[in-house]
């Protein structure tokens, strides 16, 4: 890649906090490089003229979290100007405002760059090529290539904060990820708020994926996807792409017909099985990951059982357990039979530690074998360094680091796994 001169401003600082879903995180990657471009500098939150909180919605607790972020950045040494977007400044803006005179909520994903050039006085449009690698960026890059959800499950609060589905287009999504490979990011994730919806003039999620893996890039991964989107051909391009990463994460939500229902989910826990095993069935070594609820108004201990006994037949890689929360303006906010927190608290306690075992058992069976890893992070201890990085099929491996750099894929060996990290040495 060919030298720039380096333009930035030092007085020119922003730090960039990300709560939420890999959404998010390629929204801030986005307008992290548009700022760069600009000729800022990306610092940490205590040098920062000016803080940018991207935040989430999903939970109550997530809310929680935005508000905390925004509220520390207040009390940061260099008083910055704190401008908050994301989901939260979509739904509440009036109430993010009032966390202080310093707080700017700029809802419009798109217009955060020039906000905050604006704000800093750095000039509206680049001074340099705008570049995604290095500056901080990750080797594992998300490329967002769809907004929006029309689904509306009943206790989901995104597609009022996010609207309805749009995708990008499939040239430009092409073009960000050729950027990407060109200047050494080895990995990049498709992702979406549903991604099953993308659809660029007739190129629906198979057609993207396929195109994407032609760029040359060396991985791709897919991000969340419904059940009800696994068709066959989605499944025959994924399979016949050496490129795409053999994971997918298929929410469950729940293994109760009645509760799925209830939810409006669109589907059984039969017919989600059955999506699951026509997976497996084309590319055998697939891991499967997932989403459980608990604590759904009405989920009764039967409910309960019916979840705990399809986790354990699916027999997933990873469960994400969360405990459901209340939504104003969602359908299950007004349902009766709000189930106390202290039985969702031991219902996911419950899953957990299934999933612990399910890691365990998955790890235990992978002992001796090879896989591929990408080396993500390089930390120095007493007697040596240490790689950590994650196999194609979303494993988090460690290994010694030596004449290794975040970027390179490696043949490992697989071997003992400890809390939830397998450890491994290079083939």
């Amino acid at each position: 890649m060919p030298e720039y001169p380096d333009t930035r401003d030092p007085l020119l600082t922003v730090c960039v906090r990300t709560l939420g879903c890999k959404v998010n995180r390629a929204e801030s990657e986005g307008v992290a490089a548009s700022l760069v471009g600009r000729g800022v500098n990306l610092v940490d939150e205590e040098d920062a003229s000016v803080v940018i909180v991207n935040t989430c919605t999903v939970t109550g607790q997530a809310d929680k979290k935005a508000r905390k972020a925004v509220r520390h950045a207040l009390s940061s040494r260099q008083m910055p100007v704190v401008v908050v977007t994301g989901c939260l400044a979509a739904l509440d803006a009036e109430g993010l405002e009032a966390l202080g005179d310093r707080v700017v909520v700029e809802a419009d994903r798109e217009q955060v760059a020039l906000r905050v050039a604006a704000i800093l006085g750095a000039p509206d449009s680049a001074v340099r090529p705008i570049q995604r690698s290095g500056e901080g960026f990750r080797v594992r890059a998300a490329v967002k290539v769809e907004d929006g959800c029309d689904s509306f499950c009943a206790y989901c609060i995104v597609p009022f904060a996010r609207g309805a589905p749009r995708s990008v287009g499939l040239d430009e999504v092409l073009d960000e990820v050729a950027r990407l490979s060109a200047s050494g990011t080895p990995e990049v994730v498709l992702t979406g708020i549903n991604i099953g919806k993308y659809d660029s003039d007739g190129v629906g999620l198979p057609g993207l994926i396929e195109a994407v893996a032609a760029t040359g890039v060396r991985r791709v991964r897919i991000s969340s996807i419904e059940p009800l989107d696994i068709t066959s051909e989605l499944l025959a391009v994924l399979a016949t792409n050496p490129q795409v990463c053999p994971h997918l994460h298929v929410p469950l939500q729940s293994g109760s017909d009645a509760v799925l229902d209830a939810m409006g989910r669109g589907y059984g826990a039969a017919e989600y099985v059955a999506k699951i095993e026509a997976a497996r069935d084309a590319i055998p070594d697939v891991a499967i990951t997932t989403d459980v609820m608990v604590g759904f108004p009405g989920e009764t201990d039967r409910d309960h059982e019916a979840t705990c006994s399809l986790v354990a037949e699916v027999r997933f890689s990873r469960l994400h357990v969360f405990r459901y929360s209340r939504r104003a303006s969602t359908r299950a906010a007004s349902m009766p039979l709000q189930v106390p927190p202290s039985v969702s608290a031991r219902r996911a306690a419950q899953l957990r530690a299934e999933d612990v075992r399910l890691r365990s058992a998955g790890a235990a069976a992978r002992l001796g074998q090879e896989a591929e890893v990408l080396v993500e992070e390089i930390t120095s201890g007493a007697d040596e360094a240490t790689a950590t990085g994650t196999t194609g099929d979303y494993l988090r491996v460690r290994l010694d680091a030596t004449g290794l750099s975040p970027g390179n894929l490696v043949r490992v060996r697989l071997g003992h796994e400890t809390s939830g990290v397998l450890f491994a040495e290079r083939v």
